[in-house]
């Protein structure tokens, strides 16, 4: 099985009988300045260095595709839960310079049965750039 790439242990794969993949992935960054104040004239910039990038995105889970959705946002909250940072890595490529920590992680079920099982689900995932 060809992997997209990985979340610590969480596999992005696209098959015929596995689809645990992402969308709307955005990336973002910001440079740290710290502003000097002068008496009677505008304070004065200072770049301080790079922030901390953030990225977010969605993940589908469908039981049609091979999936348990709940066993995989489970999985999903305890990595958030932990706190630990994870490697990310896309088409066998490390994203950033450091690790990631999930932040924030929001589930919806969208299709449930008359017996409770979600056949449907998506999570919004957002991380932070983690630094020891």
């Amino acid at each position: 099985m060809s992997s997209l790439g990985n979340l610590g242990p969480v596999v992005f794969v696209a098959t015929q009988e596995t689809l645990r993949t992402f969308q709307e992935f955005t990336r973002s960054s910001a440079s740290r300045y710290a502003d000097h104040e002068i008496l009677g004239k505008k304070p004065k910039s200072q770049w301080i260095g790079p922030g901390l990038d953030t990225i977010s995105f969605s993940m589908a889970f469908d039981a049609l595709y091979g999936l348990n959705p709940r066993k995989e946002l489970n999985q999903l909250v305890e990595l958030e839960r932990s706190g630990k940072a994870l490697p990310l890595a896309i088409g066998g490529v490390g994203i950033g310079v450091y690790m990631w920590s999930i932040t924030a992680l929001e589930q919806k079920w969208d299709v449930i049965d008359n017996q409770g099982y979600v056949w449907k689900a998506t999570a919004n995932i957002t991380l932070k750039e983690y630094v020891k």
